[in-house]
């Protein structure tokens, strides 16, 4: 099994990812000291360079990814001047992607991630190839609002030809079965249905179950944790 990469960036301390979380603007299910209380508490015992999350049914992904922000590519934009996140418009279900057996959350408003990999070592991986080799590795793949999570606390997480798909989250069909769209995080190119005007900006895209993509890791983390 290769090494699943990581990338270099400091992750800020939990409580720092509070605040953040609070100037971005958070949900209105959660209140700011009832983040700031659970941060705190969870600070005490959170590894380093954990991440801190609040769970889909406070946060879903469709309220979080317009928070996400890159800078403008080149002279596309003024300086200074940033692109803000959006879901891809053949996904509207997106909020339907719940977490799999491989990816349960725990039942707690705010909670943190351990141990996080983009996994770029798995570039070119299917998630059908890549979702044994984790559990083998006793690794739990990353839900699609765990990712954004980790875009708002370092953007620099998205970038050019290493982005990330989150197969821990899936959407299961009437018949009981799993749709075959799986959610990723890439920078638009701004063509197409996207619009030039979101060029460089951090998407919420899917890609199919079985194909693989030379820019597309699979990201992961060790452990969820709530005390």
């Amino acid at each position: 099994m290769p090494q699943l990469s990581a990338p270099s960036a400091v992750m800020p301390s939990i409580n720092n990812q509070a605040e953040r979380l609070i100037t971005l603007g958070l949900p209105a299910a959660i209140t700011d000291e009832t983040l700031r209380r659970a941060a705190a508490r969870l600070a005490t015992s959170a590894p380093e360079g954990s991440l801190l999350v609040l769970h889909e049914r406070v946060a879903p992904a469709s309220d979080l990814a317009p928070l996400m922000s890159l800078p403008a590519p080149g002279r596309a934009g003024k300086a200074g001047e940033r692109r803000h996140g959006f879901v891809v418009t053949d996904m509207t279900d997106v909020d339907l992607f719940g977490p799999t057996p491989d990816a349960e959350l725990p039942n707690a408003d705010v909670y943190v991630v351990t141990g996080l990999q983009r996994g770029d070592d798995m570039q070119n991986w299917s998630p059908e190839e890549a979702e044994p080799t984790l559990r083998n590795a006793e690794r739990t793949p990353l839900t699609l609002t765990e990712g954004i999570h980790w875009a708002l606390q370092l953007p620099g997480i998205i970038e050019p030809g290493a982005c990330f798909m989150t197969i821990g989250s899936r959407l299961v069909k009437p018949n009981g079965k799993y749709d075959t769209r799986t959610p990723a995080l890439w920078i638009s190119g701004g063509t197409g249905r996207d619009g030039a005007e979101n060029k460089g900006a951090p998407k919420v895209g899917w890609c199919w179950w079985r194909n693989r993509h030379t820019w597309l890791g699979i990201a992961s983390a060790k452990a969820r944790v709530t005390h």
